[in-house]
């Protein structure tokens, strides 16, 4: 395999066209088997909350027959990526881990539980 072995994303924006094309990216690089690692930080630890609603950019997508935020976040899980929340983001979001979405097998950490998980050959991006 050529290229980086992992990459690692911190998707901090919850501007929607953000989180889709970082999701876009996940799951491509999971689906030609490199290892994922997602820490939702900032105002993009809300889309993961169960009282959610989907944004109208998300329909207009589907209705393009492109993938939306459920089926790209559910192609991540899938796929064995590991998706984080960042536990600072949720206190300011003032969001317990119990307000989570249970299908996605979400792992509450931090900051440094990112970083440890990161890789020296691959590639860690902020969105």
């Amino acid at each position: 395999m050529s290229g980086i072995d992992k990459l690692s994303l911190v998707i901090h924006s919850g501007d929607y066209s953000r989180m889709h094309y970082a999701l876009v990216m996940a799951s491509a690089a999971a689906a030609i088997g490199k290892p994922v690692t997602i820490l939702f930080a900032g105002n993009a630890v809300q889309a993961l909350a169960t009282h959610w609603r989907m944004p109208d950019d998300d329909h207009r997508a589907k209705a393009l027959r492109v993938a939306g935020l459920e089926e790209l976040l559910t192609a991540c899980r899938d796929l064995g990526a590991r998706l984080l929340v960042c536990e600072t983001a949720l206190a300011l979001c003032e969001l317990k881990p119990a307000q989570l979405r249970t299908d996605l097998n979400l792992e509450v950490a931090g900051a440094v539980s990112f970083l440890n998980d990161g890789s020296a050959s691959g590639d860690m991006v902020f969105v």
